[in-house]
């Protein structure tokens, strides 16, 4: 097969989107059968100072102010958007119109309509799409899915999943987008439980009802004087602006298979940094894993009560899915950015061969969903049925 070239077009070049930029250039050594040329060709941005980054320092042919050059442009064959959630919906129709299958981030949308509206473009246009879910893509994550749906846990009966954030715990940190209701729809709903709701549905079967409760525990946070990009760089005075979202929220779920489920997060902990847990139990064992060590998957199978009886520890190896790509051997360490060379493979790999192999639109609207549930319960307190999205949803498979 002779290598085809495909033109990346990124909008937005904060944290993520120099994240994604890394990840398209390590696809040629990491996932060289592929056999896909990446060229690097337009990225949109408003500041001047992150347009001279992207042609000079990572080597985008040109760099715009906006993003409907990116989507115009001939040479631009796919779309990275890794814009503020507020913009999602607006680019992703632009680039579904133009018909360039795009990867986006979560949440896709500020709410469950924007998501919807996304996906059904994106699947009218019949295009192949790509979901910043990236924890699905840890090695530990898949061997523990192998375990699930083999049955050597037995009959799943329930799982816990938490993920115990500190990037907001100081109250002094500026007032960002983030903050607000408009511009990010929820707070840490739609931040971290989406990644939760997401790790749930692909272990252990869809969310169909939530029940949940809520709480802004830092109520003003000081407004910046400074822009920076991501969590950092950012400079504040001392006018105070009202924080409009969620800093936490703990869930009840039903799964579906009578599978039940708790989720708990927070983005003010005192303490964990990125604890991002999930256990699944069954009939015959369980498994753990944390993304703070996320080469590490904690495995119990059987039930004697005997002396050893406990979890085992199975570190990441070329036993497991994709690690191979990345070290020789366990003991020696993948990390984040690397799960995210894993999405970009597969979403690549779903453009050259047309078939949905990353988590896709349907998979982000799913997740919504969830979250739009969880935001309804938290004002009424009531239960609220989780519905079915449509479209090619690939956490079930």
């Amino acid at each position: 097969m002779e290598k085809q070239t495909v033109g990346v077009g990124l909008v937005s070049l904060g944290w993520m989107g120099r994240l994604h930029t890394r990840s398209y250039k390590a696809l040629a050594e990491r996932f060289p059968e592929l056999k896909a040329t990446i060229q690097l060709v337009h990225c949109a941005d408003p500041i001047e100072t992150n347009q001279s980054w992207a042609t000079d320092v990572l080597g985008y042919r040109r760099a715009s102010a906006d993003y409907r050059r990116v989507v115009a442009d001939p040479a631009v064959d796919v779309v990275s958007i890794c814009a503020p959630n507020y913009l999602h919906r607006e680019i992703a129709l632009a680039a579904a119109a133009a018909g360039k299958p795009f990867w986006i981030e979560k949440p896709m949308g500020i709410d469950a309509a924007e998501s919807k509206d996304i996906a059904v473009a994106a699947q009218e246009a019949e295009l192949v799409t790509a979901v910043g879910f990236n924890y699905r893509h840890a090695p530990a994550i898949q061997q523990a899915r192998h375990l699930i749906r083999s049955g050597e846990l037995g009959r799943i009966t329930n799982v816990r999943c938490w993920l115990i954030a500190d990037y907001a715990a100081d109250p002094r940190s500026p007032l960002t987008w983030r903050y607000e209701r408009q511009r990010a729809g929820a707070g840490v709903i739609g931040d971290l439980m989406s990644h939760g709701a997401d790790l749930v549905q692909y272990l252990c079967g869809r969310i169909e009802a939530v029940t949940a409760v809520s709480d802004t525990f830092i109520k003003e946070r000081p407004i910046p004087t400074k822009m920076g990009v991501g969590h950092s760089g950012f400079e504040v005075g001392n006018d105070l602006g009202p924080v409009e979202n969620e800093d936490y929220v703990a869930i009840l779920a039903l799964i579906e298979n009578g599978v039940v489920a708790t989720l708990e997060s927070s983005r003010v902990s005192v303490g964990p940094r990125a604890e991002y847990v999930i256990e699944v139990y069954g009939t015959h064992g369980s498994v753990r894993w944390n993304f703070e060590h996320l080469n590490d998957l904690q495995v119990c199978i059987g039930r004697s009560h005997g002396a050893n009886h406990g979890y085992a520890r199975a570190m990441a190896s070329p036993d497991f899915p994709y690690f191979d790509r990345f070290q020789p051997g366990a003991g020696t360490s993948m990390g984040f950015d690397d799960l995210k060379v894993i999405e970009a493979k597969l979403f690549i790999e779903s453009v050259l061969s047309g078939q949905q192999l990353a988590p896709s639109v349907a998979d982000g609207w799913a997740a919504a969903e969830i979250d739009e549930a969880t935001v309804a319960s938290t004002l009424d307190g009531q239960w609220h049925e989780v519905p079915a999205v449509a479209g090619e949803v690939t956490f079930n498979r």
